[in-house]
Protein backbone atom coordinates (compact mmCIF):
# COMPACT_ATOMS: atom_id res chain seq x y z
CA UNK A 1 0.00 0.00 0.00
CA UNK A 2 2.83 2.35 0.90
CA UNK A 3 4.65 1.56 -2.36
CA UNK A 4 1.49 2.27 -4.33
CA UNK A 5 1.05 5.58 -2.52
CA UNK A 6 4.68 6.55 -3.16
CA UNK A 7 4.39 5.66 -6.84
CA UNK A 8 1.25 7.74 -7.14
CA UNK A 9 2.98 10.72 -5.52
CA UNK A 10 5.96 10.35 -7.87
CA UNK A 11 3.63 10.30 -10.89
CA UNK A 12 1.86 13.38 -9.59
CA UNK A 13 5.20 15.10 -9.10
CA UNK A 14 6.30 14.30 -12.66
CA UNK A 15 2.95 15.46 -13.99
CA UNK A 16 3.27 18.74 -12.11
CA UNK A 17 6.83 19.20 -13.39
CA UNK A 18 5.70 18.69 -16.99
CA UNK A 19 2.85 21.14 -16.55
CA UNK A 20 5.15 23.73 -14.97
CA UNK A 21 7.61 23.41 -17.86
CA UNK A 22 4.81 23.70 -20.41
CA UNK A 23 3.46 26.79 -18.66
CA UNK A 24 6.88 28.45 -18.50
CA UNK A 25 7.97 27.77 -22.08
CA UNK A 26 4.67 27.47 -23.94
CA UNK A 27 2.81 30.26 -22.19
CA UNK A 28 5.01 32.76 -20.34
CA UNK A 29 8.19 32.76 -22.45
CA UNK A 30 6.34 32.58 -25.76
CA UNK A 31 4.00 35.40 -24.74
CA UNK A 32 6.90 37.63 -23.65
CA UNK A 33 8.79 36.96 -26.88
CA UNK A 34 5.70 37.70 -28.97
CA UNK A 35 5.16 40.99 -27.15
CA UNK A 36 8.71 42.05 -28.04
CA UNK A 37 9.16 40.81 -31.65
CA UNK A 38 5.73 39.55 -32.69
CA UNK A 39 5.95 36.29 -34.63
CA UNK A 40 9.40 37.09 -35.96
CA UNK A 41 11.24 34.57 -33.76
CA UNK A 42 10.62 31.19 -32.14
CA UNK A 43 11.83 30.15 -28.69
CA UNK A 44 14.40 27.86 -30.33
CA UNK A 45 15.84 30.82 -32.23
CA UNK A 46 15.90 32.85 -29.01
CA UNK A 47 17.89 30.00 -27.42
CA UNK A 48 20.49 30.34 -30.18
CA UNK A 49 20.98 34.01 -29.32
CA UNK A 50 21.27 33.16 -25.61
CA UNK A 51 23.72 30.40 -26.47
CA UNK A 52 25.99 32.82 -28.31
CA UNK A 53 25.67 35.37 -25.52
CA UNK A 54 26.32 33.11 -22.52
CA UNK A 55 28.58 30.32 -23.79
CA UNK A 56 31.60 29.73 -25.98
CA UNK A 57 29.54 28.54 -28.97
CA UNK A 58 31.16 29.62 -32.21
CA UNK A 59 29.62 27.84 -35.19
CA UNK A 60 26.60 26.04 -36.63
CA UNK A 61 27.84 22.68 -35.36
CA UNK A 62 27.86 24.04 -31.80
CA UNK A 63 24.29 25.24 -32.21
CA UNK A 64 23.21 21.86 -33.60
CA UNK A 65 24.84 19.96 -30.72
CA UNK A 66 23.32 22.30 -28.13
CA UNK A 67 19.78 22.12 -29.51
CA UNK A 68 19.98 18.43 -30.43
CA UNK A 69 19.13 19.01 -34.11
CA UNK A 70 20.86 18.35 -37.43
CA UNK A 71 23.47 20.74 -38.84
CA UNK A 72 21.06 21.54 -41.67
CA UNK A 73 18.26 22.53 -39.27
CA UNK A 74 20.66 24.62 -37.19
CA UNK A 75 22.03 26.31 -40.33
CA UNK A 76 18.51 27.22 -41.46
CA UNK A 77 17.73 28.82 -38.08
CA UNK A 78 21.06 30.67 -38.06
CA UNK A 79 20.46 31.97 -41.60
CA UNK A 80 17.13 33.46 -40.53
CA UNK A 81 18.71 35.16 -37.51
CA UNK A 82 21.47 36.52 -39.76
CA UNK A 83 18.92 37.90 -42.24
CA UNK A 84 17.15 39.63 -39.37
CA UNK A 85 20.50 41.14 -38.30
CA UNK A 86 20.42 39.47 -34.85
CA UNK A 87 23.70 37.66 -35.41
CA UNK A 88 26.71 37.77 -37.72
CA UNK A 89 27.90 34.79 -39.75
CA UNK A 90 31.44 34.86 -41.17
CA UNK A 91 33.72 32.34 -42.81
CA UNK A 92 35.86 30.57 -40.23
CA UNK A 93 39.58 31.29 -40.33
CA UNK A 94 40.34 27.76 -39.16
CA UNK A 95 37.97 25.90 -41.49
CA UNK A 96 36.57 27.56 -44.60
CA UNK A 97 33.81 24.95 -44.75
CA UNK A 98 32.45 26.34 -41.47
CA UNK A 99 31.17 29.72 -40.29
CA UNK A 100 31.95 31.67 -37.13
CA UNK A 101 28.91 33.10 -35.38
CA UNK A 102 28.62 36.11 -33.09
CA UNK A 103 25.83 38.24 -31.66
CA UNK A 104 25.03 41.46 -33.48
CA UNK A 105 24.03 44.64 -31.64
CA UNK A 106 20.34 44.05 -32.47
CA UNK A 107 20.59 40.57 -30.96
CA UNK A 108 22.04 41.94 -27.73
CA UNK A 109 19.30 44.57 -27.50
CA UNK A 110 16.64 41.90 -28.04
CA UNK A 111 18.08 39.70 -25.29
CA UNK A 112 18.29 42.65 -22.91
CA UNK A 113 14.64 43.57 -23.52
CA UNK A 114 13.53 39.96 -23.16
CA UNK A 115 15.46 39.30 -19.95
CA UNK A 116 14.20 42.55 -18.40
CA UNK A 117 10.59 41.69 -19.24
CA UNK A 118 11.04 38.13 -17.96
CA UNK A 119 12.58 39.28 -14.66
CA UNK A 120 9.69 41.66 -14.06
CA UNK A 121 7.14 38.96 -14.85
CA UNK A 122 8.81 36.39 -12.60
CA UNK A 123 9.13 38.86 -9.74
CA UNK A 124 5.39 39.46 -9.97
CA UNK A 125 4.53 35.76 -10.22
CA UNK A 126 6.69 34.64 -7.28
CA UNK A 127 6.40 37.69 -5.06
CA UNK A 128 4.55 35.75 -2.32
CA UNK A 129 7.16 32.99 -2.03
CA UNK A 130 9.89 33.07 0.57
CA UNK A 131 13.47 33.09 -0.79
CA UNK A 132 14.24 29.97 1.24
CA UNK A 133 11.31 28.18 -0.39
CA UNK A 134 12.61 29.09 -3.84
CA UNK A 135 16.13 27.98 -2.92
CA UNK A 136 14.92 24.65 -1.56
CA UNK A 137 12.72 24.05 -4.60
CA UNK A 138 15.66 24.76 -6.91
CA UNK A 139 17.93 22.40 -5.00
CA UNK A 140 15.27 19.68 -5.04
CA UNK A 141 14.77 19.94 -8.80
CA UNK A 142 18.53 19.87 -9.38
CA UNK A 143 18.82 16.75 -7.24
CA UNK A 144 16.05 14.99 -9.17
CA UNK A 145 17.55 16.01 -12.50
CA UNK A 146 21.01 14.76 -11.56
CA UNK A 147 19.47 11.49 -10.34
CA UNK A 148 17.83 10.92 -13.73
CA UNK A 149 21.06 11.74 -15.58
CA UNK A 150 23.11 9.50 -13.28
CA UNK A 151 20.87 6.53 -14.09
CA UNK A 152 21.24 7.12 -17.83
CA UNK A 153 23.33 4.53 -19.70
CA UNK A 154 24.93 7.18 -21.93
CA UNK A 155 25.14 10.54 -20.14
CA UNK A 156 27.70 11.76 -22.71
CA UNK A 157 24.89 11.79 -25.29
CA UNK A 158 22.79 14.17 -23.18
CA UNK A 159 22.73 17.96 -23.29
CA UNK A 160 20.31 19.70 -20.93
CA UNK A 161 21.18 23.15 -22.30
CA UNK A 162 22.53 24.14 -18.89
CA UNK A 163 24.62 26.88 -20.49
CA UNK A 164 21.68 29.22 -21.05
CA UNK A 165 20.06 28.55 -17.67
CA UNK A 166 22.82 27.84 -15.14
CA UNK A 167 25.72 29.51 -16.99
CA UNK A 168 28.89 27.81 -15.69
CA UNK A 169 27.16 24.81 -14.11
CA UNK A 170 26.52 21.58 -16.02
CA UNK A 171 24.23 19.10 -14.28
CA UNK A 172 25.35 16.27 -16.59
CA UNK A 173 28.96 16.79 -15.49
CA UNK A 174 27.95 17.05 -11.83
CA UNK A 175 25.77 13.94 -11.93
CA UNK A 176 27.77 11.57 -14.12
CA UNK A 177 31.30 12.97 -13.87
CA UNK A 178 31.23 13.15 -17.67
CA UNK A 179 30.96 15.82 -20.32
CA UNK A 180 27.63 16.31 -22.07
CA UNK A 181 27.35 15.95 -25.85
CA UNK A 182 27.81 19.70 -26.35
CA UNK A 183 30.94 19.92 -24.18
CA UNK A 184 32.42 16.82 -25.83
CA UNK A 185 32.05 18.51 -29.20
CA UNK A 186 33.69 21.68 -27.88
CA UNK A 187 36.61 19.69 -26.46
CA UNK A 188 37.18 17.93 -29.78
CA UNK A 189 37.02 21.26 -31.61
CA UNK A 190 39.60 22.74 -29.24
CA UNK A 191 42.00 19.87 -29.88
CA UNK A 192 41.46 20.19 -33.63
CA UNK A 193 41.92 23.97 -33.49
CA UNK A 194 45.14 23.67 -31.50
CA UNK A 195 46.49 21.17 -34.01
CA UNK A 196 45.58 23.47 -36.90
CA UNK A 197 47.30 26.46 -35.27
CA UNK A 198 50.42 24.38 -34.63
CA UNK A 199 50.49 23.26 -38.26
CA UNK A 200 50.09 26.81 -39.53
CA UNK A 201 52.73 28.23 -37.16
CA UNK A 202 55.32 25.62 -38.15
CA UNK A 203 54.62 25.76 -41.88
CA UNK A 204 57.41 27.47 -43.76
CA UNK A 205 60.02 27.11 -41.02
CA UNK A 206 63.35 25.70 -42.15
CA UNK A 207 63.79 22.03 -41.28
CA UNK A 208 65.69 21.33 -38.09
CA UNK A 209 68.61 18.94 -38.55
CA UNK A 210 72.38 18.60 -38.39
CA UNK A 211 74.37 21.31 -40.21
CA UNK A 212 75.53 20.39 -43.72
Amino acid sequence: MANHSTQQLVNELLGSAHLFLAAVSGVMEQKLLSEIVGKQLSLSQLKILKLLDLTEAQNVGDVAAFLGVSDAAASKAVDRLARLKYLRRRESRQDRRSSDLSLAAAGRRLLSRYETAKDLKLAEMFRDLDPDELRQASMFLDRMTKGIVHDSANPEEICLQCGIYLKKRCLVREAAQAQCSYQLRKSKQQVKGDATETEVSTRGRPPVGPPG
